[in-house]
């Protein structure tokens, strides 16, 4: 299993097609804070649970200095079903190879119904605006995972 990220590790740069097909690349983003979240795969349940809470808080997000890639080993073309589907507006790459799942500690065993499985481990990465850890986050829950993260980060209205 791939070993998880600490705060203040260096957040591996990758380089991800997105729904388009056009590169994303973690760098690129240097100067603002981002977060990386994995998801297992693009149209499921959960998956896109989670998407839709991450749209639903993206103006708030935004306003607040973030910006949020979401990646799966899906291919482009899911992808932009998923986008257009769902009316998605947060950016999603995939990332069929795993290598930067696993980069991320974001792919392994995992316990699914009593099984252990290989596989994307639900993970929420905030990398801060030089590249650093700020928090990492595994096994989250799809259902309710952005509002407690919205509310830990404290950004939440009160």
């Amino acid at each position: 299993m791939s070993p998880r990220l600490e705060p203040g590790d260096a957040a591996p740069d990758f380089t991800l097609p997105d729904a388009d097909g056009k590169d994303v690349s973690l760098s690129e983003h240097r100067g603002r804070k981002v977060i990386v979240y994995f998801y297992p795969a693009a149209l499921t349940p959960g998956c896109t649970k989670q998407a839709c809470d991450f749209t639903d808080n993206l103006e708030l997000l935004a306003g607040q200095g973030y910006e949020v890639i979401g990646v799966s080993p899906d291919k482009p073309e899911k992808l932009a079903k998923f986008r257009e589907k769902e009316s998605l507006k947060v950016t999603l790459v995939g990332d069929p190879s795993k290598e930067t799942m696993e980069a991320y500690g974001a792919f392994g065993e995992k316990k699914l119904y009593g099984k252990t499985v290989t596989g994307v481990i639900r993970s929420t990465v905030i990398v801060d605006e030089d590249g650093k850890v700020e928090r990492a986050l595994y096994n989250v829950k799809a259902t309710g995972h952005v509002a407690k993260l919205i509310k830990d980060l404290g950004l939440a209205s009160e």
